[in-house]
């Protein structure tokens, strides 16, 4: 069977926006969906976040497939580069991701998305494991710079999705309570 985690982002929960509507459409189709809340999700902290992933997911495969959102994104391949070389899962969708955030103007948020901002990575080791990758951006959101669909591109080997005008993809303005692009592109790449 086939599993899909979704990873919400910073403040985020398993209700907010197009979670539940991508979850039960992929439910709808067979698919095993699971929408972890993450552990204090208010001061997201990879040394907490990633083990939590890890945990839920168990053991991944080829039928492992994750989406994630925002600081999800990061969450994601992070847990990635934990695993064992050699493990390959199905592929990841990426909604608003970011290798490098814009518009985070307090001391603390700074300090939050430092770790995940600076902290070094296996891009290469992540590649190996991802076997199939979609970026999803809009071409309005306020945290994401364009500059970050080619980081995807090159770090993952994501292909590029633009949509026009879904802000970040979350509940502010515009909201965002479907995302087809979405369910299309785990479909794709879940064949």
């Amino acid at each position: 069977m086939k599993r899909v985690f979704i990873v919400h982002g910073w403040g985020g929960r398993p209700d907010e926006a197009w979670f539940p509507w991508i979850k039960k459409e992929l439910e709808d189709k067979g698919y095993k969906v699971f929408i972890p809340a993450m552990p204090e999700t208010d001061e997201p902290k990879m040394e907490l976040w990633i083990p939590f992933l890890s945990q839920l997911v168990g053991k991944p495969d080829l039928n492992t497939f994750f989406v994630g959102h925002s600081i999800g994104c990061q969450a994601i391949i992070r847990y990635l580069e934990t695993l064992p070389e050699g493990t390959k899962i199905g592929g990841a969708v990426f909604v608003a991701g970011w290798y490098n955030v814009r518009n985070i103007d307090t001391e603390e948020d700074k300090r939050i998305a430092g770790p995940w901002v600076n902290t070094p990575r296996d891009d290469e080791k992540i590649k190996r494991i991802i076997n199939k990758a979609i970026a999803i951006f809009s071409d309005d959101d306020p945290f994401v710079a364009p500059e970050n669909q080619k980081s995807w591109q090159e770090k993952v080997g994501a292909k590029i999705i633009v949509e026009h005008n879904k802000g970040h993809f979350n509940e502010e303005e515009p909201s965002v309570w479907e995302l087809p692009s979405a369910l299309e592109a785990l479909l794709e790449i879940s064949k």
